[in-house]
């Protein structure tokens, strides 16, 4: 009784933790200063990785903090996805899922930001944040090793 009490408070704070999570996700990309409002032409890339080459090739002080607000940033943003998602969900512990939903996740993002001029599309941004969800699955599957050989106890 005591441990199933225990994992419905787990789950409580879990589901509470990615509430936060995407409520949070939501604001910063659709409200705070940090996306800007797009007037006249909308920019956007549709070729995979042209961004990302460019952050990389164009490397110096300014273009460090791109590198680090898009590249690292948009990696970042997702790690939590993958992380909280198949931590809630069992019907979502598989890579491929995780791929799919976040690829998705991110791709509406992406589209929503363009609809309503904020921000601007890249399809890199969703390369990206599906990369920074792979990288949230991989900490859950560590995780979860580490709770099944009883160094972590859950």
């Amino acid at each position: 009784m005591l441990v199933r009490i225990k994992k419905d408070i787990v789950k409580a704070g879990t589901v509470t933790i990615f509430l936060l999570y995407l409520s949070s996700l939501f604001y910063l990309l659709f409200f705070s200063g940090y996306r800007h409002s797009v007037q006249g032409l909308i920019d956007y890339n549709l070729v995979p990785f042209k961004s990302i080459v460019n952050y990389i090739l164009a490397f110096d002080g300014f273009s460090f903090y791109l590198l680090k607000d898009n590249f690292f940033g948009n990696i970042n943003a997702f790690v939590p996805f993958g992380l909280l998602l198949p931590t809630l969900f069992e019907r979502l512990r598989s890579i491929k899922t995780i791929i799919i939903i976040s690829f998705f996740m991110s791709l509406s993002i992406e589209i929503t930001q363009i609809v309503f001029r904020v921000g601007s599309f890249d399809v890199d941004d969703t390369i990206l944040n599906t990369t920074g969800a792979i990288v949230g699955y991989g900490i859950y599957c560590l995780f979860l090793k580490k709770v099944r050989n009883g160094k972590i106890y859950y």
